[in-house]
């Protein structure tokens, strides 16, 4: 008998028809995220689910006594509670490698957006406030090109970012890291230094660490203060690294200059936060992988992971 699992997120044709060689598959089809009830009930006699985002805790383990595997179609696993996954000996699994030059990119997107204005200019040009007679230093940024980027977290999507700072422009590149990365500071030229020397130098700061009890809140008010009044922060991480409401004092204090954001404190953002009516800071989705060939290629990754843990065959992305 094939083992059963369930998903929780569309998935593509191709996919699907893997998956089902070796396996008996349920998905939600729903418009909406299927709810935590409904879910605690499909799940009850699963061998596997397949999601991305869902908190996976003792309650969710509980109901499903079958389950032997989540795979995340996602680099991060913070909505897996670890230590409960091990007591009830479930393998949890995620997508890494597959994302890390669309996350690059995407760091990029928002360093040139955010220093170049492009989403506020963008609303002016389409709200009809392009006044040509005007002096254009109303539109003026300021340079990406031979500045310097600190990188918080160089892992390979940090690594991807150096690249194209080294060799797309020019920039000297700051890193703060766990463990030095001798390669990327062949390869790019990247400074390994403390975290406040970086914060202190750097005009571009890139978060890219995961989210864990000690990145909690890893940039918060003191931070903020020793960064250049002239420097741009870039989260691409998770919203909890950083302390919100200390960003957002920061950038109503004139602190830094700006910020460019793909993740928050709390997802989707609440109408009535701040940040949302700041002309210096982009805001953007939760969208570092969303292409449809990263996409797909996470969720492939993804249902290899899961064949793999319950036929016993290959190997899988286990994150512990």
């Amino acid at each position: 008998m094939k083992p059963k699992i369930y998903a929780t997120l569309p998935i593509p044709t191709d996919v699907e028809k893997y998956l089902s060689e070796y396996c008996e598959v349920r998905k939600w089809t729903g418009e909406d995220r299927i709810s935590r009830d409904l879910l605690l009930e499909e799940i009850k006699g699963v061998d596997g689910l397949l999601t991305s985002g869902i908190r996976i805790d003792e309650d969710l383990l509980k109901s499903a006594p079958n389950l032997k595997v989540v795979s995340n179609v996602s680099v991060g696993f913070n909505n897996f509670n670890v230590e409960a996954m091990k007591k009830y000996n479930v393998i949890g699994t995620n997508t890494p490698y597959v994302l890390d030059e669309t996350v690059a990119d995407l760091t990029f997107a928002l360093i040139l957006s955010s220093a170049r204005r492009i989403a506020e200019l963008d609303r002016l040009v389409k709200d009809g406030n392009w006044n040509p007679t005007k002096d254009d230093q109303v539109f003026y940024g300021l340079d990406v090109h031979s500045t310097t980027l600190g990188i918080i977290g160089m892992g390979r999507i940090g690594e991807a970012v150096a690249r194209r700072a080294k060799f797309g422009f020019n920039m000297d590149v700051l890193y703060y890291n766990r463990n030095r990365k001798l390669e990327a500071e062949e390869k790019y030229g990247a400074e390994h230094c403390d975290l406040d020397s970086l914060l202190q130098k750097s005009d571009f700061i890139v978060l890219l660490t995961p989210l864990t009890p000690e990145t909690e809140h890893l940039i918060g008010e003191r931070e903020f203060k020793i960064m250049k009044k002239s420097a741009f922060f870039i989260n691409v991480s998770r919203g909890k690294t950083v302390d919100e409401a200390a960003m957002i004092r920061a950038l109503e204090n004139k602190e830094i200059y700006g910020a460019g954001l793909d993740v928050y404190q709390k997802e989707p953002v609440e109408k009535d936060n701040p940040l949302l009516k700041m002309p210096n800071v982009v805001t953007i989705p939760h969208i570092g992988s969303a292409t449809e060939k990263t996409r797909d290629s996470m969720m492939q990754r993804a249902a290899q992971n899961i064949v793999s843990v319950l036929t016993g065959t290959g190997s899988a992305d286990s994150v512990y």
